[in-house]
């Protein structure tokens, strides 16, 4: 059990205390930036039904939403057959971490964040807080501690999300129809508190306002989470943008803070939509991203279908090749790339998300040395197309030409990164790389060596007052290639 009094001694016991002026001296995570690539695991209850998305939990209760009527159809109705009564099905009788964290490190990533509780509030770690938990229904595994502690024996980076803010609202709509969710909800229900659904998600002020004793229980959950899982990033959904949350918010991030602290653990929070002020954390971008470099460290998640964050039977899945370009654009403008799969209610990666994982990796295998350890060019493209700025951007993939690049540095190289091959012998100019001293050019250095990764061949180039000019050969795959440029 963990108590607001025990929270209370670590926010008190320094060194950061809960105001925002002290919590914006905590910084970025070294690892973290070094890392580029991460893993995201949508994987819950709301796997079992398969069907809409990870909101299954809140639109099987809006009449007239597809997943209503799936559920009526396969499940029955949602008075005798509620979500609740799916976590018996939520078996993951073949979830394997060893096989996993196989695959996320054959895929090149870093870290992963398997998501903790998702807004049905269903907890993916053992908690004495409720007993709506993985240990004590459902799978009755630690699943979040069974995960860690692959992670530990590999040297993989452990992060988790927390997704509680949005339970308060999440199964209102229950109460619109004859359903398993009562009018007046019990508190050790896991539909608790079910009050009614803001008009407007972003709106900081909406009413009802979160009651004091969800506040208080949202903020010993994310204590308990980190107190005892000891992640090294924590991120935030959406909902704690909202005023209610902010002394909240300030006592949760001075106990996680002070608490790594003690132990000499550098950590961090990821969050969106201005939650915490700027410099407090490292921000997030959902499904998007910038058009140009960013000063500050940041974080595209995105998840490998475009229609869902979990495993449904119609995932609209993105290629590799997209992918990769999104891994490509994100790391020369400062930022990582967090990749969200989702696992099938029994534990099982589908095979499409691991050949996906696989090409990735292969990729990462010989070019990963512009990525890695990489930091941001004094210009982070060549070409005509950036990817569109903001979230929620990545309905179609961007259209990329072969004259589209993207620029990394390490260690004293430059790396040019072409986003679209055409397959053919090209010739191609990178005006940014023009060199003429009589001219305020981005460049005043003269190239000494081209290579392109994964190539033994010599390539052909010259560098004047217009740029450096290239002739790459044909290849096979129309995958991002890269160029590593010596002086």
């Amino acid at each position: 059990m963990i108590s607001l009094e025990e929270i209370d001694q670590v926010v008190q016991s320094g060194p950061f205390e809960p105001s925002w002026d002290s919590l914006s001296h905590q910084v970025c995570p070294d690892w973290y930036r070094d890392a580029k690539f991460g893993i995201f695991i949508h994987w819950g209850v709301y796997s079992v039904p398969a069907f809409g998305s990870e909101w299954y939990s809140r639109n099987m209760y809006i009449q007239g939403n597809p997943c209503y009527d799936y559920h009526r159809e396969y499940f029955g109705d949602q008075a005798s057959l509620g979500y609740k009564d799916l976590i018996p099905l939520f078996t993951a009788d073949r979830f394997d971490p060893a096989s996993w964290l196989d695959l996320f490190q054959k895929a090149g990533a870093q870290y992963f964040f398997p998501v903790a509780e998702h807004h049905d509030g269903f907890q993916m770690y053992a908690s004495t807080l409720s007993p709506y938990n993985s240990l004590e229904m459902g799978p009755r595994r630690d699943v979040l501690g069974e995960l860690r502690a692959e992670a530990e024996k590999r040297g993989l980076h452990f992060c988790t999300s927390s997704h509680r803010a949005e339970h308060q609202f999440f199964f209102s709509h229950g109460k619109e129809f004859a359903s398993d969710i009562p009018q007046e909800v019990p508190r050790d229900s896991l539909y608790w508190p079910a009050e009614p659904e803001p008009k407007d998600h972003f709106d900081l002020t909406s009413k009802p306002y979160p009651s004091k004793e969800f506040l208080e229980d949202w903020l010993s959950r994310t204590c308990e989470l980190v107190r005892d899982y000891q992640p090294e990033l924590l991120y935030f959904d959406w909902w704690i943008q909202h005023e209610s949350f902010r002394p909240y918010l300030m006592r949760f991030l001075a106990y996680y803070y002070n608490l790594a602290a003690q132990e000499d653990r550098k950590v961090a929070v990821c969050y969106k939509q201005d939650a915490l002020p700027f410099g407090s954390g490292i921000v997030e971008m959902e499904r998007g991203g910038y058009g140009e470099t960013q000063a500050f460290p940041w974080q595209m998640d995105t998840a490998i279908a475009r229609n869902s964050w979990c495993y449904t039977q119609d995932l609209a899945y993105k290629t590799s090749k997209e992918l990769l370009q999104n891994l490509v654009d994100v790391v020369a403008k400062n930022g990582n790339l967090l990749l969200n799969i989702g696992p099938k209610a029994d534990g099982t990666i589908p095979e499409q998300d691991q050949d996906i994982l696989t090409e990735i990796g292969e990729w990462l295998a010989v070019n990963g040395e512009a990525i890695y350890q990489s930091r941001p060019w004094r210009v982070s493209s060549d070409g005509p197309t950036e990817a569109q700025e903001g979230s929620f951007s990545d309905g179609k993939a961007p259209l990329y030409t072969n004259q589209d690049f993207r620029y990394t540095m390490r260690e004293g190289l430059l790396y040019a990164i072409q986003l679209e091959p055409s397959g053919r012998t090209e010739e191609l100019t990178l005006p940014s790389l023009a060199y003429d001293l009589k001219q305020p050019r981005i460049l005043h250095a003269r190239i000494r060596q081209v290579e392109l990764l994964g190539e033994s061949q010599l390539l052909s180039w010259s560098q004047d007052d217009q740029g450096l000019h290239l002739r790459l050969p044909a290849c096979s795959k129309k995958q991002p290639r890269v160029l590593r440029l010596s002086f």
